[in-house]
């Protein structure tokens, strides 16, 4: 064995992979034949980059997110967009009118029932558009299903 110290570069600063990806969801994703694929791992970066609570799996035959309750699903079956579902669990629950508000200011949320809503999203350049929207909708849609969830960024930005 040799007597050299190994020398340890550091880590970039540019993250490849968020720490919560789930290995089950990326081969998922690897598998999946689907035309808008770019526009779905796009969106699973940042949803997984708005709180570092958030985690994912497979949930519904699609990749889902959550924070001690599942709380965003795509739906993979939608034409000519990419859809995300946000929901209060895989549970319908007897929820107060004034605990479902969840504020959206740029009007992303399209209202499904009064405990469901989806987003869609076209192409990369609505993604981008929408990105900091979207953020803002999941920090505040998780408070809702993960009280202690704040408004931390793994990535470091809006």
């Amino acid at each position: 064995m040799s007597s050299r110290a190994r020398t340890v570069l550091p880590m970039s600063n540019e993250r490849t992979a968020a720490p919560q990806q789930n290995a089950s969801v990326t081969a998922f994703l690897e598998r999946l034949d689907h035309p808008s694929k770019p526009e779905i791992l796009a969106i699973r970066k940042i949803i997984l980059g708005a709180h570092p609570d958030i985690g994912e799996s497979i949930k519904w035959n699609a990749p889902s997110f959550r924070t001690s309750e599942f709380f965003a699903t795509f739906q993979l079956r939608a034409k000519g967009c990419v859809q995300l579902i946000f929901h209060f669990g895989a549970k319908a629950k007897d929820l107060p009118p004034e605990a479902l508000y969840v504020p959206d200011p740029t009007h992303l949320l399209h209202w499904l029932a009064k405990d469901r809503a989806s987003v869609e999203f076209r192409d990369m350049k609505d993604i981008s558009a929408k990105r900091t929207a979207l953020k803002g909708v999941v920090r505040e849609w998780i408070k809702h299903v993960s009280p202690d969830a704040g408004g931390a960024d793994v990535e470091g930005s809006t």
